[in-house]
């Protein structure tokens, strides 16, 4: 038992308050009695609205349960449903339109689209890389991934596959320039005259590229070193920055015609500093690990010891990018994507910090103080994260416009503790509850003037699909929900009231995570679809697939399409969003569900033995087939969920799932054996990680909205107090 300090009627865990009174606190200005003071008044005065909140979720999930129970056996009635869903508040009344007010909003969120890192927190390598993957080098990206088909044989550098990666990328180049430079192939010699570019191509002739602005056009923007002879020259597209390297003291300057040795991309824009989804953070010690790497984001000191091929060394942030403009000023590039930070839902709590009645308090109210208050330390320095002095915090699984209000509130009161502006912290609204996305307008008009982002989240909202409707029959296979009504329809409609309450210019729009790491090649065949389809930002697993996903930046004026859709006009209908993706009267063969049950099995398994036993809150998890899948917590609650469903309707029964359980587990095992620290499975089956993957799934109908949270958080610290006895 960790010794506590008592703090305002606070029982705050010593780790915690050390950290806080020690470490996150000086700097900021706020003293420490204000601090707790604060804490103290937000856990009395909000905690039981968090809760009457939550009980609202379980008494609306209850109304729905018994309206399909009434009807078992009826054909769905779409239009009863909905005036049912009126009655009982899920669906409330849609209001005028509006234009959303934040202000002091960054140039990343509100004018440039381009990728987004989403990063745990806790593992500092991994935000330092995704806090430095503003820029990326072009050439690596493809020469090391399946982006051009196929992957590098290794046992050296292949000169054929860097010569194919040169020609990709500078047929790539031709999207930023004038017709004078589309084909950077026959470029031999690169100056800068009278503030233009000018390539001297093979022939002799002379192609410029001009520093002024048109309309579809890349545009040249600045240059490094010597303007007869630069070492390298900045060009601009649709808002976003590439860098032509030019070193021909380089193998591959010094064979290539120009001299260009490597082109850089403005990559990640914007990171998502995440203290939810992909952490495992279950008591103080692990929240003061999120904390602690935030601090040192936000006074941009933090650093981590790397080895790589036998050579350590000290990563830290880089700095911004130094250059000479077109018309022969000093300036700079920002160097760092812009950091906004995940807090967790209003659902969990954290034994962290306890009542004055010994109760644990909502961990949603500690990160909300904790993480702005850390984030103050960004507005004492210059060429920091915000050049706007805002605070940028993702707020997910929100249920509706009520609780978007309460985390209005919520940051009302922060900001009066520390001593912030009003709206100094914009808003993130994940779109990713059912009850949201009915909503969505009213849910942005409660946060207009905080909001800065609004995100679909298919995989969570697909969880909270197959939860509120589990009493509606057994569900679609997972993979063949992808290609119902809903789904197009959330989709469609996040951009279309994104737009029609004037986020354009303001908010970002943005998209889900590309689950594949590995498949690089099908990402730039699929993932175009997300500027397309007018969204400025969309989520990436590493900082390679954001240097590789910037390039569909280039080729789509994401803005320009925004006016194309705000004209077309709305698509996806409420009717089409509440359409229950129900299995109905399709038989599934045996094969077809041993194949679900299995691989949902597989899945779960996979990415809770890590969670469980190692703290690992976000995986690359091997499919059946040995494909590393993304995993977190939403991927966890969709497989958790179906089974669950399927459990629930006696399409199979529990005899079933627990073969299956255990066949997977020993699958799990065998694709884990490399791993020293890994602690199998089987053939005991009597690990607390093998018993928290059965308690979601043959106990996920009873989960509050389904979430895997309550199971993970009591197994980890059962976990962990067992290594302490």
């Amino acid at each position: 038992m960790n010794s506590r300090q008592t703090h305002n009627g606070l029982q705050v865990d010593t780790v915690l308050a050390s950290f806080i009174e020690s470490q996150a606190l000086p700097g900021t200005g706020v003293a420490a009695d204000a601090f707790w003071n604060g804490l103290s008044r937000m856990v009395s005065e909000l905690g039981p609205k968090n809760q009457a909140l939550l009980a609202k979720r379980e008494k609306i999930q209850g109304q729905i349960d018994a309206w399909h129970l009434d009807r078992k056996g009826q054909a769905h009635d779409a239009t009863s449903y909905q005036d049912f869903l009126r009655e009982i508040g899920y669906l409330v009344e849609e209001g005028d339109a509006f234009q959303i007010e934040t202000a002091d909003v960054d140039p990343e969120i509100a004018l440039t689209p381009g990728p987004q890192l989403v990063v745990p927190i806790t593992n500092a390598r991994f935000a330092l890389n995704a806090a430095n993957a503003r820029w990326g080098s072009l050439y690596d990206a493809l020469y090391g991934t399946d982006a051009m088909g196929d992957l590098p044989a290794g046992g050296g550098y292949d000169a054929e596959r860097g010569a194919r990666v040169i020609a990709w990328a500078k047929y790539h180049l031709g999207f930023f320039c004038t017709p004078a430079i589309d084909d950077w192939t026959s470029v031999v010699g690169i100056a800068v005259e009278d503030g233009n570019l000018v390539a001297t191509l093979d022939d002799g002739e002379r192609a410029y590229m001009y520093g002024s602005q048109m309309h579809g056009t890349g545009r040249f923007v600045g240059y490094k070193g010597d303007p007869a002879s630069p070492t390298s020259v900045f060009l601009e597209k649709n808002g976003l920055h590439a860098e032509i390297v030019i070193d021909r003291s380089t193998p591959i300057g010094a064979s290539d015609p120009a001299g260009i040795a490597d082109v850089h991309l403005e990559s990640a824009l914007s990171t998502i500093m995440d203290c939810e989804d992909s952490v495992a953070c279950v008591d103080a010690a692990d929240k003061v690990v999120a904390y602690g790497n935030w601090l040192g984001l936000m006074k941009g000191d933090l650093t981590e010891e790397v080895t790589k091929g036998g050579e350590t060394f000290t990563r830290k942030l880089a700095g911004d990018v130094e250059y000479t403009t077109a018309d022969g000023k000093q300036a700079t590039l920002k160097g760092r994507s812009l950091m906004l930070v995940r807090n967790v839902g209003h659902l969990m709590t954290n034994p962290a910090v306890l009542d004055a009645e010994g109760d644990e308090i909502g961990e949603g109210l500690m990160d909300a103080l904790c993480t702005t208050m850390i984030a103050m330390h960004d507005m004492q320095r210059d060429g920091g994260n915000s050049v706007t002095g805002s605070v940028y915090v993702v707020k997910p699984k929100m249920h509706g416009p009520e609780e978007v209000a309460f985390s209005v509130e919520i940051f009302d009161m922060v900001e009066d503790i520390l001593g912030l502006p009003r709206n100094t912290v914009k808003l993130g609204i994940m779109d990713e509850e059912r009850r949201t996305s009915a909503n969505l307008k009213e849910c942005i008009r409660a946060a207009k003037s905080r909001v800065a982002f609004i995100n679909t989240g298919f995989l969570d909202r697909t969880g909270d699909e197959i939860h509120t409707s589990i009493e509606a029959g057994p569900m679609l296979p997972k993979g063949d929900i992808k290609n119902t009504p809903w789904i197009a329809s959330y989709e469609d409609r996040n951009v279309d009231v994104g737009l029609a309450c004037g986020l354009k210019g303001k908010a970002q729009i943005g998209k889900g995570m590309w689950a594949m790491p590995d498949r690089m090649g099908d990402m730039l065949d699929a993932k175009i679809g997300h500027p397309q389809s007018g969204a400025t930002c969309a989520w990436v697993p590493s900082p390679t697939a954001a240097t590789l996903h910037a390039t569909h930046y280039h080729k789509v004026d994401v803005l320009a399409r925004q006016d194309e859709l705000a004209a077309a006009g709305a698509r996806g209908t409420l009717d089409d969003l509440l359409t229950i993706p129900l299995l109905g009267g399709r038989n599934l063969s045996d094969g077809e569900i041993t194949r679900e049950i299995e691989n949902n099995a597989q899945g779960i398994l996979g990415y809770v033995v890590r969670w469980i036993d190692h703290g690992v809150g976000c995986s690359k998890v091997p499919d059946l087939n040995d494909i590393g899948l993304m995993e977190d917590r939403a991927t966890c609650r969709i497989s958790s969920q179906a089974l669950a469903n399927w459990l629930h309707h006696s399409v199979v029964t529990e005899e079933q799932v627990m073969a299956a359980m255990q066949k997977m587990a020993a699958v799990v095992d065998r694709q884990n054996q490399s791993d020293a620290a890994y602690r199998p499975m089987a053939p005991g089956f009597d690990g607390i990680a093998f018993q928290a993957a059965c308690d979601l799934v043959f106990k996920g109908r009873v989960q509050p909205s389904g979430y895997t949270e309550p199971v993970l958080h009591a197994r980890r610290l059962e976990l962990k107090a067992s290594l302490l006895n």
